[in-house]
């Protein structure tokens, strides 16, 4: 699992004649040209109101075990749309839970997981690097050789070991995909500070006394807003794999508590029989990444200073 592309992205403001005030609107129109990027907005809409809405929307408890939910053989139930009953949607696992109530509530998992992991790693990211990026000599060699060391490691093993280290929660997950995933970001923010402390509003600024905390703040980072939006769609996808990964491999959010990853992980030992308790989880994680790609790369588009030329 890499990091998202995002060397498309430019720092610049809107081009010679776009106001501030009419630039997000004329992101938003050439966003909605987009049909893929639309597509994208709309599933990922759809999944965040279902996530919300799990409470409400599920027929059952996701830990509740049926005494009927699995068949004399001991085998879980399929899907019971075929028969014309709405008992089971998508059938039962292997002790008897229902599947579709427990997918509604592994979206809760999945995508509070994927946000704030991704606002952690974008926060941390966005500091180390800008702050490596303007401050320059002694900060910026220590912050990005901290940040070449931590790269140096294989992303899931790392963030394996330090889930194995601690006890395996919700918590400790979103902190540990946060604390491992920042360096991408970092590494991106890093090249665009070079460039934009060069550039003659930050020039002006410190011939006019301001201080060099306030610079950055002020004036570099809304610069930088279009690269931060872009990997905070991004990012989520990449975070929501690597919950669902840490799950599957038993480290991740802990039983009984529902999670995509889990359940294709406790329902393989049925893929043959019950084909259903892989093929759902693994088909929810595919159109959450899906979806997030899509509104991710139409983001990028839309937010390119070469593209913005164009409009």
């Amino acid at each position: 699992m890499g990091a998202p592309a995002l060397s498309s992205v430019g720092v610049a403001p809107a081009r010679a004649g776009v106001t501030p005030m009419a630039y997000w609107p004329l992101v938003w129109r050439r966003l909605r040209r987009d049909r893929a990027a639309v597509a994208g907005l709309a599933l990922v809409a759809i999944l965040a109101l279902l996530a919300l809405a799990a409470p409400w929307l599920a027929p059952y408890d996701p830990a509740e075990q049926f005494r009927d939910g699995l068949t004399p053989a001991g085998q879980p139930l399929p899907s019971t749309l075929p028969e014309g009953s709405l008992r089971f949607l998508l059938g039962t696992d292997a002790v008897g839970r229902d599947l579709f109530s427990r997918l509604l509530h592994g979206a809760r998992v999945s995508l509070t997981v994927g946000v704030l992991a991704n606002l952690l790693t974008v926060a941390i990211g966005t500091l180390l690097g800008a702050t490596a990026g303007y401050w320059g000599g002694w900060v910026e060699t220590l912050l990005m050789r901290v940040t070449d060391m931590m790269m140096a490691f294989p992303t899931l093993l790392l963030a394996m070991a330090l889930v194995a280290i601690l006890k395996p929660s919700m918590g400790i997950i979103i902190a540990v995909i946060g604390l491992v995933y920042w360096t991408w970001i970092a590494r991106v923010i890093y090249g665009q500070v070079l460039i934009l402390r060069e550039r003659e509003f930050v020039t002006a600024a410190r011939a006019l006394g301001t201080p060099r905390r306030r610079i950055l703040l002020a004036h570099i980072l809304p610069h930088l807003l279009p690269t931060v939006i872009v990997w905070g769609t991004l990012g989520i996808a990449t975070n929501v794999m690597l919950e669902a990964s840490l799950s599957y491999l038993g480290i991740g959010v802990q039983p009984p508590v529902p999670s995509w990853g889990g359940m294709i992980q406790q329902g393989q030992a049925y893929y043959r029989t019950a084909p259903w308790l892989v093929v759902a989880p693994g088909v929810a994680i595919m159109l959450t990444v899906l979806a997030f790609n899509l509104l991710g790369d139409g983001l990028r588009d839309a937010l390119d200073p070469i593209q913005r030329g164009r409009d």
